[in-house]
């Protein structure tokens, strides 16, 4: 999470714009990619955020074009959130930043030893891949 939030491009306009801090964007952005369609109190439950910090968050990823909200057919007072079906200009950006930068000055060698090791707990980490409980 460090690693992500470090290498995370700052926004135009600059992150004062969009309120929420890049911890939170991360945390409910993992969370919608395992729960879509999840309205802002099922995502505060889940991730242990406030449910002002998730409105926020959310707010901030919307604006982004990273997230789109709409009614819940069952209940029209509450919104509910889903990752957008098509990547904006800011979703593009931020998936297309190394983690070069953010590694400080590792060699090549420690780049790439990382990089691989980061990938295999990818593979193992990540949002659909079903939880197991703990021994």
């Amino acid at each position: 999470m460090k690693i992500g939030e470090t290498a995370m491009p700052e926004p135009e306009g600059g992150a004062a714009r969009y309120g929420g801090s890049t911890r939170s964007v991360l945390i409910v952005a993992s969370d919608l990619a395992t729960h879509p369609d999840s309205a802002v109190g099922e995502i505060a439950a889940r991730t242990g955020l406030s449910q002002s910090q998730v409105s926020t968050t959310v707010a901030r990823l919307k604006e982004a074009g990273a997230v789109i909200t709409a009614p819940d057919p069952a209940d029209r007072r509450r919104l509910l959130v889903r990752q957008a079906p098509h990547l904006s200009g800011r979703v593009a950006e931020v998936r297309a930043t190394t983690i070069d930068d953010a590694l400080g000055d590792s060699t090549s060698e420690q780049l790439e030893e990382v990089t691989d090791v980061l990938d295999v707990l990818a593979r193992h980490l990540s949002p659909r891949t079903p939880a197991r409980p703990r021994p």
